[in-house]
C-alpha cells in the first residue's frame, strides 16, 4: 500500500483525543484515551497497525487507498469533502457510476455539551453516518483494530448488532446496522445504500478494566449534537479583521487540539510524521509546549476569546510548579506530566519508511531560554482580560523573570530544539529581553517580589549584547546565533516582539536576506539546510513585510501561503518547495497560529481605505 499523502487527512477531535481520516474513507489514526495515548488505529505509521475503512466498494482494495479509481462502467469515481460549518464534523461525498453517498463522521461529544464544555466528559466514541444521495451504492466496511500502536491483535466477540474487540487494556465495540463478518483480527461487511437511506455506525472505546461499559449513542443524533456543540464556540469568536473565515477555521483547529480537562494545547495530533521523507527527523508532537501555549494565547487574544485565558494560565502555573534554580521545563504531558522520555517503536516501519517512530520527546530535557519571554509576553498581552493575577500566576511570572535575569548569558538548545551542541541563540537572548521588558511593565501586578529597577537594568544589558553580537557584517544580517554567519528565520521575531522596528535599516536588511536566501517558492526555511518551508516562519515573514510597509507583498505572500492548506483547511508543520507537499506532524498548532496572527497583522497594518 502506498502511503497516503499527509495532506489527504482530515482531523476529528473531541478535545480528549484526535482521529485522522483519509479522503478514501479510512480512519488511520486514533488514540482514544487521550492525544498522547497509544493508538488503536495506526495505519498512518504502518500498514499493519490498524484502521477502520468505510467507503464505496468500487475500485476498493480492502487494504488500499484508491479514492479516484475508475468504476466498473468506465467512469471516474470522485470524492469531495468539507467540514460542516463551524464544526469539526467531516462530510465526504463519494460519487460512483451507480450513485452518490455521503459519509458524515465525528468524534462524538458528550450529549448536550456546548462550546468549551466539549471534552470534559468525552464518551470516546467515533461515529460515522452513511447517507444515500442518488442511485444505489455498494459499500464496504473493514474494521481492523490493533491496540498499543499495532502490538496487539484483539480477540473478536460477535453479537447480533456489534463486535467487541478486546486486547490488553483496551476494549473497542463496533456497532453496525448491517451484518458483520468476523475473521481472525478483522471484521468486514458489504451492503447497499440507496437514495434517502441513512445508516449509523460507531466504535466506542473503553478501558478493559474500567468502571462501566462503553458509551452507547445513536450515531445520527450524535453527529447532529456534535455539530451543534462545536458551533457554540463561534459565539465566543468576535474577530473583526481580514480573512475571517480562515481565522475562524484555524481557531477551531486550535480548539480541537486542546485537551479540555486541563486546558493544555498539543503541538499536533500525531507523532513521527517526517520533516523529511526517509530520514530520522521524526518527533512526537502530542504534548504541550510552553512556547506553543504562549503563541496560542496570542491567537486567542486575536480571536477575542478571553474566557479561555485564565484557565490556560492556570494549566501553565500548575504544570511548571514553583520555579527554582534549575532550567524551566519547556514542555509537558497533557495533564502536566514532566517526564516525557523518548522511546523508539521498532514494530512500526514509519510513514514512508521514515524511522524511527517515536513516542515521547526528549526535548523535555533541554534548556530553551526563549520560553521565559514567551510566557511573560502572553501575560502582558492578556493582562486586561485577566484583570488580576492570582498567587500561583504571580509566582510563575516572577520565577520566569528571575530565571531570565540569571541565565540569559548561558547557551541553550534554541527554539528549533537542536540536538547537537548548545549555542548563544539570538532568539533566546531576545526572548529573555522580552521576559524582563514585560515584567517591568507588569510589576504593579506581580506583588512584593517584583523588582522592576533591577529587571530594567538587566533588560538594557541584554539589548546592548544583542545589537553588538548578533549582527554579522559578512552576512549583512542578524544571524541565528552570536558569532555565527548562518541566517535563521527566527530573527524575524525581532519586530514581532518590539525589539526592533521592521523599518530599522539592519532589520530591513535581515528581512531581505531571509526573503532572498532562505525562501524557496515563497516558503521560508528555518535555516539554509532545512529541506522544506516552515509554515509558521512564512507567516512571520508576512507580518514583517506588513510592518515594513510592504503591504501588497505581504498580502500576496499570505494568500499564497494560505492556499497551501489542504482541501479541508488544515496545515502540517512544513511544506515542500515546488510541490507544496505537506510534511511533518498534522494538524500543526503553530501553522494555524501563524495564519491567525498574520491575518490580524494585515488587518491592523492596512493602509487607510484598504
Amino acid at each position: 500500500m502506498p502511503d497516503v499523502p499527509i495532506s489527504d487527512y482530515g482531523f476529528l477531535s473531541d478535545c480528549r483525543s484526535a482521529a485522522l481520516v483519509s479522503r478514501g474513507g479510512s480512519v488511520d489514526w486514533w488514540c482514544p484515551d487521550r492525544f498522547d495515548g497509544p493508538s488503536v488505529f495506526g495505519r498512518l505509521l504502518d500498514r499493519d497497525a490498524g484502521y477502520w475503512s468505510l467507503r464505496p466498494k468500487e475500485g476498493t482494495d480492502p487494504d488500499g487507498e484508491d479514492p479516484d479509481e475508475e468504476d466498473p462502467d468506465g467512469e471516474r469515481a470522485r470524492t469531495e469533502r468539507g467540514y460542516l460549518e463551524d464544526a469539526l464534523v467531516l462530510r465526504t461525498v463519494h460519487h460512483t457510476g451507480t450513485g452518490s453517498v455521503a459519509v458524515v463522521e465525528a468524534l462524538a461529544v458528550e450529549p448536550g455539551a456546548r462550546g468549551h464544555e466539549i471534552g470534559r466528559h468525552s464518551p470516546a466514541v467515533l461515529v460515522r453516518v452513511v447517507k444515500g444521495l442518488t442511485g444505489t451504492v455498494r459499500m464496504r466496511l473493514d474494521f481492523v483494530p490493533r491496540p498499543e500502536y499495532g502490538l496487539l491483535t484483539p480477540y473478536l466477540h460477535s453479537h447480533p448488532d456489534r463486535v467487541v474487540a478486546a486486547a490488553g487494556p483496551t476494549t473497542l465495540t463496533l456497532r453496525a446496522p448491517v451484518p458483520l463478518t468476523c475473521e481472525p483480527g478483522r471484521v468486514h461487511a458489504e451492503f447497499d445504500v440507496t437514495a434517502g437511506q441513512v445508516l449509523g455506525f460507531d466504535v466506542a472505546y473503553s478501558p478493559a478494566y474500567g468502571t462501566g461499559p462503553p458509551a452507547e449513542l445513536d450515531p445520527v443524533a450524535a453527529v447532529a449534537d456534535t455539530a451543534e456543540g462545536w458551533r457554540a464556540i463561534r459565539e465566543t469568536h468576535r474577530y473583526q479583521g481580514r480573512y475571517p473565515e480562515l481565522v475562524r477555521h484555524s481557531a477551531l483547529v486550535l480548539q480541537g487540539l486542546t485537551y479540555q480537562r486541563s486546558g493544555a494545547v498539543v503541538a499536533a495530533a500525531t507523532t513521527s510524521l517526517p520533516e523529511q521523507i526517509a530520514t530520522d527527523r521524526n518527533y512526537d508532537y502530542r504534548y504541550a509546549w510552553l512556547r506553543d501555549f504562549s503563541f496560542t494565547m496570542n491567537a486567542l487574544w486575536v480571536g477575542a476569546c478571553p474566557e479561555e485565558t485564565s484557565r490556560l494560565f492556570g494549566w501553565a502555573a500548575r504544570s511548571a510548579g514553583r520555579i527554582g534554580v534549575g532550567p524551566v521545563p519547556i514542555m509537558y504531558g497533557v495533564e502536566g506530566e514532566r517526564d516525557l522520555s523518548e522511546h523508539d517503536m521498532d514494530n512500526l516501519r514509519g510513514y514512508a519508511d521514515s524511522r524511527p517512530v517515536r513516542t515521547g520527546n526528549d526535548a523535555w530535557r533541554q534548556r530553551q531560554l526563549d520560553v521565559l519571554g514567551e510566557v511573560l509576553a502572553a501575560a502582558y498581552r492578556l493582562r486586561e482580560q485577566m484583570h488580576e493575577f492570582d498567587e500561583e500566576l504571580r509566582e510563575l511570572l516572577v520565577g520566569l523573570t528571575e530565571q531570565a535575569a540569571a541565565t540569559w548569558r548561558e547557551t541553550d538548545a534554541g527554539m528549533w530544539e537542536a540536538r547537537d551542541e548548545e549555542r548563544h541563540y539570538l532568539s533566546s537572548k531576545v526572548m529573555c529581553w522580552v521576559a524582563l521588558d514585560r515584567a517591568v511593565q507588569l510589576a504593579p501586578l506581580l506583588g512584593e517580589r517584583a523588582d522592576p529597577q533591577r529587571w530594567a537594568a538587566v533588560r538594557d544589558e541584554i539589548r546592548l549584547a544583542v545589537l553588538h553580537s548578533a549582527w554579522n557584517d559578512e552576512t549583512g544580517a542578524y544571524t541565528g546565533a552570536f558569532g555565527s554567519p548562518e541566517l535563521d528565520a527566527s530573527a524575524l521575531i525581532l519586530p514581532l516582539v518590539h525589539f526592533l522596528p521592521a523599518t530599522d535599516p539592519r532589520m530591513r536588511a535581515t528581512i531581505h536576506a531571509i526573503e532572498t536566501r532562505l525562501t524557496v517558492d515563497g516558503l521560508v526555511r528555518r535555516w539554509s539546510g532545512d529541506p522544506a518551508g516552515f509554515v509558521l516562519c512564512t507567516f512571520w515573514l508576512v507580518e514583517c513585510l506588513a510592518l515594513a510597509g510592504e503591504y501588497d507583498r505581504a498580502v500576496a505572500l499570505f494568500e499564497r501561503t494560505a492556499a497551501h492548506a489542504n482541501d479541508v483547511g488544515l496545515f502540517a508543520e512544513q511544506l515542500a518547495p515546488a510541490t507544496g507537499e505537506h510534511l511533518g506532524n498534522t494538524p500543526q498548532a503553530l501553522s494555524h497560529i501563524g495564519l491567525i496572527n498574520a491575518a490580524w497583522r494585515l488587518t491592523e497594518s492596512a493602509p487607510a481605505g484598504r
